[in-house]
Order: C-alpha cells, then structure tokens, then sequence
C-alpha cells in the first residue's frame, strides 16, 4: 500500500511538472520547505492533527509571495549551503539571527546560488525592520556578533538599527 502510495505521489507530481503547474499540497513533505508554487506564493510544512492524536505534517500554501520566483523546488545544495533545513515547520525568521545560520545564510555560495532562499530570508528580515545585506555585510566585517542581539519580537541592538537604517538610507539615494 506504501509503495502505490509512493507511486502516486510521483505520477503526479511528474503529471504536474509536465503541465507547468506546482502546486504546494501535492509535494510530499520531504520536497514541501523552500518550494514556489506556480502562483509564486511559498510552500510550508504545517502541522495538523491527526485522527489518533499524533501530530502530521502536510504542505500548504503560505501567503508569502516569492520574487520573480515560481515553479521551484529548492536544490539541496543549496540547503546545504544556506544551513536551513527541509523539516522546518512554517515559516519564520526565528534562527536566521543565531551566529551559525547567519553565517551560511550570508555566506557567497549562499548568497550568488540561492537566490530563493536569500528572497524569502531577506523578506523575513525586513519583516523584523533588518535589511539583511547590511546585517550579512557587518558579519562579513567580523562583527557578527552584533547581528545576534536581534531578536524574534523585531527589537533590534542600536548598532544594528544605525548600520539597517545607513544601508537603506544608502539604497534611497
């Protein structure tokens, strides 16, 4: 039952591919995290419950809109090259300020091949009111630990927000 499951699965997802059209809640969940539905909007792994109580996973639809991106299942190279992980439930800027992510995530193999990854945690970055090139810049100068002080609430450590506030200022001009 397993292995026709398995089949279908792929039939169509191969079905789908063939017509040009990705659709987030027919991935299997090991392909759902970092993928672009043909909408542009991003897939993400949510939790649901489950007739007997234990918690499943199934991909959805998020409201996010992915830039100039769609069709897209992210390559594992650049999971890798990025430090995020497939199994990663929703969607949320939570890690991407912790010294060891934000060193892949800034990193040039990131940054030059990974351009989903680097649209969608940019986005999340502005969300906390961080513009993610200067905070990759300030690492990329050795004071990567400034970049820690930023939290998930969006509260920002002052020279974060002066470095943010210089870079966008920069971009305006």
């Amino acid at each position: 039952m397993a292995s026709m499951l398995i089949i279908f699965l792929a039939l169509s997802l191969f079905l789908q591919v063939a017509l040009g059209e990705l659709v987030c809640e027919e991935l299997p969940i090991k392909m759902c995290t970092f993928a672009v539905a043909s909408s542009g909007k991003r897939c993400s792994s949510e939790t649901y419950a489950l007739k007997d109580g234990k918690i499943g996973l199934q991909c959805k639809t998020s409201e996010i809109i992915a830039s100039n991106i769609r069709e897209h299942i992210e390559k594992d190279e650049c999971i890798s090259a990025c430090g995020v992980d497939r199994k990663t439930v929703g969607i949320s800027s939570d890690y991407l300020f912790e010294p060891r992510y934000t060193e892949k995530i800034c990193s040039p193999k990131c940054q030059l091949n990974c351009l989903n990854i680097v649209d969608l945690y940019n986005n999340l970055a502005l969300a906390e009111g961080v513009y993610l090139p200067g905070v990759c810049k300030e690492w990329a100068s050795g004071s990567g630990k400034a970049m820690t002080q930023i939290r998930s609430s969006g509260a920002v450590s002052s020279r974060v927000a002066a470095s943010n506030d210089s870079a966008i200022n920069d971009q305006q001009d």
